[in-house]
């Protein structure tokens, strides 16, 4: 990093107005991978209930299938898991993400970011 600056790409894929899939969702897919549940996910990621669920009906709703499938709750509990075509669209989201970072390596980005200042002037 030259002078301290830096290069950030984030991707996100939309579906009419609602973002598909972004880092954050392919992070909550990742955490109900890892927890079994919507909301054990959502509470280890220290996101609202209705926060985590909301960016589950999100994906949900913008693929041909759904990316997470939930079990209701009863007296042995719930849980949620990431379907296989969620796993799917998964890797192939971290796929291009790494794809992506790749392509920042390139010599335009390196006379970018050395006529970067380190910090910003002061406001006038």
């Amino acid at each position: 990093m030259a002078n301290g600056s830096y290069l950030k790409i984030k991707i996100q894929l939309y579906c009419g107005e609602e973002i598909a899939m972004g880092p954050g969702k392919a992070d909550l897919l990742d955490a109900i991978m890892r927890e079994g549940s919507i909301s054990a996910a959502g509470r280890a990621m220290e996101m609202s209930y209705r926060r985590t669920w909301l960016l589950v009906d999100t994906m949900n709703r913008c693929w041909v299938e759904p990316l997470v499938a939930t079990n209701p709750g009863n007296a042995r509990g719930g849980g949620a898991q990431v379907t296989a075509f969620g796993r799917s669209v998964l890797s192939h989201y971290r796929a291009l993400q790494d794809c992506i970072s790749t392509a920042a390596a390139c010599p335009d980005r390196e006379v970018l970011a050395n006529a970067m200042l380190p910090l910003p002037k002061p406001a006038k």
